[in-house]
């Protein structure tokens, strides 16, 4: 192993000294050493391993101050905290720069600052990348643990190359590790189809490995990757690769498609579906998306025979944390403030239960500002004056609205967003306790929680069947394979009691409603947020989903009745929509330096 020696890990020191834990995840390294020295010691092996997970992001709650920033950047959520100088603040003042962005350099359980999404990434890339290279040599406690390491650092170098697609768009591809003193003038971005390609080349070699498990089933090894996550990164890399974005005017939709559907069938066939019924109706109720909400609420377990056999990777540590945050708050006792609150656009694309759209999805809005919805004249159950009634079970489960009941603090609440009731919105900029909207968030809230303690202790799913599910129907329609779309999104609606989407669709119609069923179904998933920028051209913008946003003013009148009233959030557009933000900038310094060395422009655009 003489070559190893001089080959001390800079961008991240490799810093190991173990602890007596048997789990190769919970090994802490603490000191710096020669390569040859961790090759040689299996446990320090399994400890080089384990640095390849860091620097999996934090989701949720978890940005600084509790600012559910990436769902708050989408148009399905708004910020009460506009003024307070958190990052959402920032973003809603379109006051980024590639200098400093709020959601690149936001703090997420990582530091933020000098280890934003771009650094960490390549740090992770060029760890697993060297774990790649020098384990076949390395010593391990059974030879088995050489193939399954190496296919767990191939799979984690294709997460962590999606998190770069995700976020900035095309990037190099490094296959090997690149020696401090290289020539770096002739490196260029890949397309994003090729980084694809490596991904899936990634992924191919990892479900090759026969010592990957499908499933982890063990708590010792939570957070470990498996064939399931392979699957599902292959998948998302290339539908990400074929969407208008990102495609570079080639068609790339009939092998995502391929993609999909082998992802889907071959996740079946080794045990993981949809999770459709509560295991907790105590908790939950009998509802029809009592089994959608429990899924969100509670970890995946790990056992050879789950309750959730949905999950395909959850993060390990750190709750998505919605104590008094993102719930009820409105000043109510044990309450901390409102957080992120559902925008009306969000309320408006969930159907009536006999699955027609309440708005034309092709147009929404008559007019810029939102204020005139567009109705579907197809929909005949829909009632603008008690708009609440006969939709999918899924918006309850994910918004509270006006009439709500839930139980909190030991009673049962019904929630008043009507001018002058217990949970009315408020437009005052500097008051965080009231929702800006009339409504409250719900998805990732354990029913019968108390305002003093904490209300989910769940970790975040970053992967899950249902995702896959519809990330089939969306390829397979754009790639004119109807009936196969149209199932897919079937199964993924009928665990929540909704009605198969209508045979004879046109492909175009199609793609809206599944468009439509993903923003519902992943709703405060972070999904949506890359939806409506992969879904725009490159020279496209978010003027008509992200610009203005409404809220819901309800007046009761005298004899109990109500009235509904749209109104803008803002007299003010918010920020984030133009062009430029459909990725986010290099930072400054890197894209300064990687231009004079390669004379190539490599900021993205806008910045």
């Amino acid at each position: 192993m003489k070559k190893y020696q001089q080959l001390i890990f800079i961008i991240l020191p490799l810093i190991l000294g173990l602890s007596n834990c048997t789990d190769a995840l919970d090994m802490a390294p603490d000191g710096n050493m020669q390569m040859d020295e961790v090759l040689s010691d299996p446990d320090k092996v399994e400890g080089l391993l384990n640095r390849c997970y860091n620097n999996i992001p934090q989701k949720g709650y978890s940005y600084w101050f509790f600012d559910a920033l990436v769902i708050a950047a989408s148009d399905d959520g708004y910020n009460s905290e506009e003024a307070q100088g958190i990052p959402s603040s920032g973003l809603y003042a379109d006051n980024n720069s590639a200098s400093y962005h709020h959601i690149r350099d936001a703090h997420d359980g990582h530091g933020g600052g000098n280890t934003d999404y771009w650094t960490r990434s390549w740090q992770q890339i060029r760890l697993c990348t060297q774990f790649i290279e020098v384990i076949d040599e390395a010593a391990v406690h059974r030879e088995t643990d050489r193939g399954r390491f190496k296919a767990e650092a191939r799979v984690l170098r294709a997460f962590f190359y999606m998190e770069l697609i995700k976020w900035f768009g095309k990037v190099p591809v490094l296959e090997a590790t690149v020696p401090f003193d290289a020539d770096f003038s002739t490196m260029t971005r890949s397309s994003v189809y090729d980084v694809a390609k490596f991904i899936a080349a990634d992924c191919d070699a990892a479900l090759a490995e026969p010592n990957l498990p499908w499933r982890i089933d063990n708590g010792n090894d939570a957070m470990r990757v498996t064939k399931a996550l392979a699957l599902a990164l292959k998948t998302k890399a290339i539908l990400f690769a074929a969407s208008p974005l990102h495609n570079e005017d080639q068609d790339h939709w009939e092998e995502a498609y391929a993609t999909a559907k082998d992802a889907v069938t071959r996740l079946k066939a080794n045990g993981y579906e949809l999770f459709t019924k509560t295991t907790q109706p105590d908790v939950y109720g009998n509802g029809p998306a009592a089994a959608f909400r429990q899924l969100v609420t509670q970890n995946a377990d790990y056992s050879a025979t789950p309750r959730d056999r949905e999950t395909i990777f959850q993060v390990r540590g750190g709750d998505v944390f919605v104590w008094h945050i993102g719930y009820i708050g409105s000043n109510m006792a044990n309450t901390y403030k409102c957080g992120v609150a559902p925008t009306q656009e969000l309320v408006d694309a969930f159907e009536t239960i006999n699955g027609q759209p309440v708005l034309d999805l092709s147009k929404p809005y008559l007019d810029e500002k939102h204020l005139q919805p567009n109705y579907n004249t197809s929909n005949t159950m829909y009632d603008p004056n008690n708009p609440y009634a006969n939709r999918d079970p899924r918006l309850g489960e994910t918004v509270l609205h006006n009439g709500s009941k839930i139980i909190f603090d030991s009673k049962e609440v019904t929630i008043e967003t009507f001018t002058g009731g217990a949970h009315a919105p408020s437009f005052d900029i500097t008051n965080r306790s009231s929702s800006r909207t009339g409504y409250y968030h719900n998805k990732m809230v354990t029913p019968g929680s108390s305002g003093n303690r904490q209300v989910n202790n769940s970790r975040w799913k970053y992967y899950r069947l249902g995702e896959t599910l519809l990330d089939l129907a969306e390829a397979a329609a754009e790639a004119n394979h109807l009936e196969e779309a149209r199932a897919a999104a079937n199964e993924v609606r009928s665990r929540s009691g909704m009605p198969d989407l209508p045979a004879g669709l046109s492909q175009q119609e199609l793609i809206l409603r599944i468009r439509n069923e993903r923003r519902v179904e992943l709703a405060w998933e972070e999904q949506r947020y890359f939806d409506i920028r992969r879904w725009q051209k490159p020279d496209g913008d978010l003027n008509e989903t992200s610009k203005w946003f409404t809220a819901m003013v309800i007046t009761k009148q005298s004899d109990g009745s109500f009235t509904y009233t749209r109104r803008n959030i803002s007299t003010n557009p918010r920020g984030g929509w133009q062009n430029r933000d459909l990725l986010l900038p290099l930072p400054l310094n890197e894209a300064a330096t990687l231009e004079a060395v390669t004379g190539e422009k490599w900021q993205n655009p806008g910045w």
